[in-house]
């Protein structure tokens, strides 16, 4: 029986390493940090109503936390849950990259952008 989550706290954070920007460059996918206990199709149906993309493919990396030890205290970090989207269009990936990079893209910062690149 999975966890009932709202779709705000199934996706967390967008991933941005130099792997998953190679992925976005090179095979379109995007990489997001989801919560632990979200599965694919919790994912792919957050991805679709949120951001309103189609999702064609969704896999899913879990990072185990590191066991640290000090003297006689054992701690475990935190588990990290990392979803691997690929999209079935696109011009949707665009909404999704622009996002990562730290906010959604308007009608305003397109027209800025076509300014000072003419």
């Amino acid at each position: 029986m999975a966890l009932r989550l709202s779709l705000f706290e199934i996706i967390q954070a967008p991933v941005m390493t130099e792997k998953s920007s190679k992925l976005i460059d090179s095979q379109k996918k995007i990489s997001l940090r989801v919560h632990p206990a979200a599965n694919k199709t919790q994912i792919k149906e957050a991805l679709e109503k949120l951001f309103k993309v189609r999702v064609k493919d969704v896999n899913i990396k879990v990072k185990q936390g590191k066991i640290r030890r000090f003297k006689r205290m054992e701690s475990q970090g935190s588990l990290v849950k990392v979803a691997i989207v690929t999209l079935k269009d696109e011009e949707s990936f665009a909404i999704l990259t622009q996002a990562g990079a730290g906010g959604v893209a308007t009608e305003q910062t397109q027209d800025f952008a076509s300014q000072t690149t003419e």
